[in-house]
């Protein structure tokens, strides 16, 4: 794997593709072909639109594709970084060829939405989250994650136990395909046991940290804990 550098590098800012209300009531009709077709529709109007477009399709993949930005910032795969900082003995900037050169999992799951909808049978493929904290080498006194996006605005938020299940994972694939950018690639978080909120899109940054520190829709007032099944799980309770 070729050496990364010892620690995170300064990022530019990625291009947006904007999301405007035009789009939305324009691509209506094309949503329902992809509500019954599903992926090979999408990544069939990707290609002809644009990976906005193509995105955007009301229940695409039988998703329903949000961003907190006004706009899907659009990185490409040369482009990519990941950086991880913070409470680790060895800081690093990962590459998308980098973390693809890792030992992989997969594994075929739903994706889950606090709002209600739900993804049948979806298939995650990339790197356990907990593999990239062993190799950044966790120092003494950690106690969470903070997770940034490409997006400028979002962020979320696991502690180190929950961080090392593993169906929390740094996503490159979903859907048999390498992550779209309305899906929030090239590369995703997906937090299996939680709601979709916590599977922060367009991930740019991890940063271990001495606290738990609430993510956007945390501080807007959802659940830290996002819990699918309304357990407590391994956390401290008081955050829930």
């Amino acid at each position: 794997m070729p050496a990364a550098p010892k620690g995170p590098t300064e990022r530019k800012a990625a291009p947006r593709i904007a999301v405007g209300r035009r789009v939305f009531l324009g691509m209506g009709v094309l949503g329902a072909a992809g509500i019954v077709f599903g992926a090979k529709v999408q990544n069939a109007l990707g290609n002809a639109f644009g990976p906005g477009l193509g995105g955007l399709l009301p229940g695409a993949n039988y998703f329903r594709l949000y961003t907190v930005s006004n706009s899907f910032p659009a990185i490409s795969r040369a482009d990519y970084r990941l950086g991880v900082s913070g409470l680790v003995h060895h800081p690093r900037v990962f590459t998308l060829d980098e973390l693809e050169a890792m030992p992989s999992t997969s594994f075929t799951q739903e994706f889950q939405c606090v709002t209600g909808w739900t993804v049948p049978d979806v298939h995650w493929e990339g790197v356990r989250l907990s593999d990239i904290l062993d190799l950044a080498g966790v120092k003494d006194g950690a106690v969470a994650l903070t997770f940034e996006s490409y997006d400028g605005t979002d962020t979320e938020s696991l502690t180190l136990e929950q961080a090392r299940l593993p169906e929390v994972i740094v996503a490159y694939r979903m859907l048999g395909a390498p992550v779209t950018t309305p899906h929030g690639g090239p590369v995703r978080l997906y937090v299996g046991p939680m709601f979709g909120y916590k599977s922060l899109k367009w991930l740019s940054g991890i940063r271990v940290v001495d606290r738990v520190i609430p993510g956007f829709w945390e501080l807007r007032g959802y659940p830290v804990n996002g819990w699918r099944d309304g357990s407590t799980g391994p956390a401290d309770p008081s955050l829930s």
